[in-house]
């Protein structure tokens, strides 16, 4: 019986013994590390650990990108009774000063120089940190490498062989095993307070809805420091699965083709990618290869409308669609590696209009919803239970009800602890018995979740209608020429928008219509630019209500940016943080006089 992380490592070591664990690239090409390799560098880092002085309870903190020793370590911690407390690598040294200081960690560990160097910036401060270190190989001044470590590791289990086992063996479920902080679209961030109970049971259930094997090969480039692909990770070392680790975000495109994963779990920005690209591609071919692309497309959505709804598939139907396969779709296929069997999309609304263009292809997204104070998933479309525009059904032992006033709230074996050193905010969090999730949605008649918006972030204009933001933001990302979409009209007359468009699109554009420009300030600043981004959301949102409707519109500059607050290292974004950044131009689209705006940067 499986009940702690402690025991799902065991186990796996024990049952899944591969010499392809994991992959992972080195000089340029990927390369495995074996079950064996696996559990030794888990087991001598932990002793290692545990030679400095790392005790039950403590807690341990990972500056790091996706890589195998990220996972190692975070193992070593959880299996001594440590608590592992990510940090995301996009966080200034600010930023993660607040975390080490607020989680009172003993041990900090970064990947890099890169990462070191916000760690050495801060260290002076960092009076209860007692230990350093470093996955370079390189010896760092003040920090003890990763080869020490593991050296150590390995005298401590020729000296006592029986050491990890024994503290792996002691842990209960009910143990803490990880503190991760929440990315903060208001306010400074909480530690979430997760335990072994809280993880395993969103494993086991998430194993079991998708039948995730050791069969199977996956890619991961989400960062663990996310909860959801922290939760994965476990799931796919609990399933035995073959864990291929991406480079970054920017190579996922060409580790797709060297993984071939039969999985991925993403965020909806990369499909958002993956469609343009691909319209892209089909609206600058020719005019046989478009009519082609569109019957096939046509097509494929028929059948997925059929084979969705359980009706039988008329077998002229079903010729015509692996016509349409050979043709298109498997084209398309191959360039996520050929062998997907689904994707999981998380962490951020997926547009419907984008979810229903894959299934067509032969491409399905699952996508759920959940947070980290829920480890995370509560709801999620799955085999033979999907339905676009939602985020699935309650999976198992977790109960979701509706608040009167639309708030999604949540009752299961994986909602969180509590909020560290954060009494009020955890009675808050959970007052009447539920744990109160801050979004606003409601069950459809076949008991599907569906999200309208943030509580927080529900907009009510002057004439009182309310407006959820999320829903229209979706609508638009279908268009090549937007990028992000931040709508705005709290206490105001009417709705508006700040626009980051796709500026490779928009410059692409520009140049065909003879339009000059000397980069991107001027580009937003033209006035048929302008017009042509409004004319695509007029087109996108024409079935909406008169009072949803964007009216005016002001282009940014630049995309948004992570270390200027404006978004989450989730990418989602600061809505408050961009309304004040912008105040000044956003007030200048509600003057009576005023007229579709543009932004300079140096404002």
């Amino acid at each position: 019986m499986i009940e702690t992380l402690a025991q799902l490592f065991m186990n796996t070591v024990k049952t899944y013994r591969k010499p392809d664990l994991m992959l992972y690239k080195k000089e340029g090409k990927y390369v495995p590390i074996s079950t064996a390799e696996f559990e030794k560098g888990v087991i001598h880092l932990a002793l290692a650990l545990n030679h400095l002085g790392f005790r039950k309870g403590d807690k341990l903190i990972i500056l790091s990108e996706n890589r195998p020793e990220w996972v190692m370590t975070d193992f070593a911690t959880i299996c001594q009774g440590g608590l592992t407390v990510p940090i995301y690598t996009s966080l200034t040294a600010t930023q993660a000063e607040y975390i080490i200081q607020d989680s009172d960690a003993s041990v900090v560990v970064v990947s890099n120089a890169e990462q070191r160097a916000k760690v050495e910036a801060v260290r002076n401060n960092l009076a209860k940190v007692k230990h350093f270190i470093t996955f370079e190989e390189e010896e760092v001044p003040g920090f003890l490498n990763l080869a020490r470590l593991l050296e150590i590791g390995r005298q401590k289990e020729t000296e006592n062989p029986e050491l990890f086992s024994e503290l792996a063996q002691a842990i209960k479920p009910e143990d803490e095993a990880s503190l991760i902080y929440t990315s903060g679209t208001t306010g400074y961030p909480k530690g979430v307070i997760l335990t072994h109970h809280n993880f395993i049971t969103n494993v086991k259930t998430c194993v079991a809805l998708f039948d995730i094997t050791s069969r199977d090969t996956v890619l991961s480039f989400l960062p663990l420091s996310h909860v959801l692909e922290r939760m994965v990770m476990f799931a796919y070392i609990y399933a035995g699965t073959t864990i291929g680790f991406a480079e970054s975000i920017d190579t996922v495109a060409q580790n797709l083709l060297e993984v071939r994963p039969n999985i991925m779990v993403s965020v909806p920005r990369v499909f958002e990618k993956i469609y343009a690209r691909v319209m892209d591609n089909i609206l600058t071919s020719s005019t046989l290869k478009r009519k082609i692309f569109f019957w096939a497309y046509r097509i494929g959505k028929k059948y997925a409308q059929k084979d969705l709804a359980g009706e039988k598939i008329p077998s002229l139907l079903r010729l015509k669609r692996k016509i349409a396969h050979k043709l298109v779709f498997s084209k398309i296929i191959e360039r996520t590696g050929g062998r997907v069997r689904f994707f999981i999309s998380g962490g951020a609304p997926l547009s419907k209009d984008i979810a229903e263009f894959f299934y067509a292809l032969g491409l399905v997204i699952y996508e759920g919803y959940g947070l980290t104070e829920t480890t995370p998933v509560l709801t999620v479309n799955r085999p033979g239970a999907i339905k676009f525009g939602t985020v699935g059904k309650p999976i198992p032992e977790v109960e979701i009800k509706i608040a009167p006033d639309g708030e999604i709230l949540a009752r299961g074996p994986n909602v969180m602890k509590g909020y560290y050193k954060k009494e009020n905010e955890t009675r808050e969090a959970f007052e009447g018995g539920w744990f109160h999730t801050g979004d606003i949605g409601h069950l459809d008649q076949d008991g599907f979740l569906v999200i309208t918006d943030r509580k927080k972030e529900l907009i009510v204009t002057s004439g009182g209608k309310n407006v959820a933001p999320q829903p229209i933001e979706n609508l638009l990302k279908t268009s090549p020429y937007i990028s992000t979409v931040v709508v705005i009209g709290d206490k105001r007359r009417f709705i508006s928008a700040l626009v980051v468009p796709n500026f490779e699109k928009l410059e692409e554009l520009a140049r065909s219509r003879g339009l000059q420009f000397a980069g991107c300030q001027e580009l937003v600043a033209n006035p048929e630019i302008v017009s042509l981004i409004q004319g695509e959301i007029d087109r996108a949102t024409a079935g909406l209500a008169s009072y949803e409707k964007i009216k005016k519109v002001a282009l940014l500059d630049r995309e948004l940016e992570i270390e200027k607050g404006e978004i989450t290292p989730t990418l989602k974004v600061r809505r408050a943080a961009i309304e004040n950044r912008y105040r000044e131009l956003i007030d200048s689209l509600y003057r009576e006089d005023s007229s579709a705006s543009s932004l300079d940067s140096s404002e």
